[in-house]
């Protein structure tokens, strides 16, 4: 689906796990309700009984852990959701609790401390991750298995089936998860793979994509977690930065900055704050920021790029629709000059607290030219 306008086609290891991402989460989705059923029960059965709920996680996991957390809320049960590190250095968990802890390694270094302080609190840990032999699996009560191809490096289907498993427990925790779940995600993930070729074309021949231009990502309720992975996205393969946020919180000061050419990206939900949200959208185009809003049934003409995602429900539709900007991350890295294959600086598993470049290893200064 990739193209340099050389004529040959270059196909990235990121552009193969988005493309395998549809199957991943069918075969993860297959598995919790399946195989990995009782284990769900399990895992939900202490949430039920407990007095407070966490869901724990760093990076990408984190980002999933804002769609989780937003699935409590909508069913009136609070949850509290913590970046790890955060939680370890500046907070205590109450005793008693029951701690959903994200992590496709299961091996982050601020995750595997936790442990320790979660038990001197007397809490059930549930262990969200792709990995049953890590220090997180073996140290928690009960394990989630995602079951699915890990990525190259960028978390792709990690990160979506990481708040997929998430969202199934809290759900079946409060006796919220319907039985239909299964065809519905199915049919919708289908569907989306199907809209693949055509998402990337539509962003890869448009001209929203700039690695000049400051990006804004926008969403509301679950999309959310879309939201803020969409700027980790921009950050881990185009290596450019990114601003996420609420909608909401976008218009109490932040809109200052919009001016020609800014970039936009928007998640629209299908049945809450529709119309608000497209007002602003041709708000933004009137001040000179080109927009991409992604949702379901929207006007084809409604901004600079519209990608209509298949009918899902409101409640499941953050699954899919982070595809398409999974895409645009991947066309961005090319026309940024950047291998989205390789991290410049980060480790696959952050396994270190201090600094950025892991002890024992040399590093180029660099030149006076690359300080500019």
């Amino acid at each position: 689906m990739d193209s340099e306008g050389d004529g040959v086609w270059h196909v990235t290891k990121l552009l193969e796990d988005i493309c395998r991402e549809p199957g991943e989460l069918t075969k993860s989705l297959a598995y919790s309700l399946g195989a990995g059923r009782q284990s769900l029960e399990y895992a939900a059965e202490i949430v039920r009984n407990s007095p407070v709920v966490y869901v724990v996680g760093m990076g990408a996991s984190w980002n999933a852990g804002c769609a989780v957390a937003n699935v409590f809320q909508q069913q009136g049960r609070p949850a509290i959701l913590c970046d790890g590190s955060e939680l370890l250095h500046f907070g205590k968990v109450a005793k008693d609790s029951a701690v959903m802890v994200l992590s496709r390694s299961g091996k982050s270094t601020e995750i595997v401390k936790l442990l320790p302080g979660l038990r001197a609190q007397k809490c059930r840990v549930i262990a969200i991750t792709n990995a049953p032999d890590s220090p997180l699996a073996l140290g928690a009560d009960i394990v989630l298995l995602l079951n699915a191809a890990l990525d190259h490096q960028v978390s792709i289907s990690m990160y979506s089936a990481l708040a997929l498993t998430s969202c199934l427990l809290a759900l079946l925790s409060m006796n919220s998860l319907q039985e239909s779940v299964y065809s519905e995600l199915q049919k919708a993930l289908t569907e989306s793979e199907k809209r693949m070729p055509a998402w990337h074309d539509r962003l890869s021949g448009s001209g929203w994509l700039n690695a000049r231009s400051p990006t804004y990502f926008l969403g509301r309720g679950a999309s959310l977690a879309s939201c803020h992975e969409a700027r980790l996205l921009w950050e881990e393969a185009a290596k450019l930065p990114a601003s996420a946020m609420p909608t909401g919180a976008f218009r109490h000061g932040p809109q200052e900055m919009v001016r020609d050419g800014i970039r936009v990206g928007l998640w629209i939900d299908r049945e809450k704050m529709r119309q608000q949200d497209l007002a602003l959208v041709r708000d933004l185009r009137h001040y000179g920021a080109e927009v991409l809003i992604i949702g379901q049934d929207l006007p084809e003409h409604a901004a600079e790029i519209v990608l209509n995602l298949p009918k899902i429900s409101a409640r499941w539709q953050f699954v899919p629709e982070i595809i398409p900007i999974q895409l645009a991350a991947e066309c961005l890295s090319h026309l940024a000059s950047q291998d989205c294959d390789a991290f410049r600086i980060c480790s696959y598993i952050v396994e270190e607290e201090g600094g950025l470049i892991p002890r024992g290893k040399t590093v180029q200064e660099p030149s006076p030219e690359a300080r500019k």
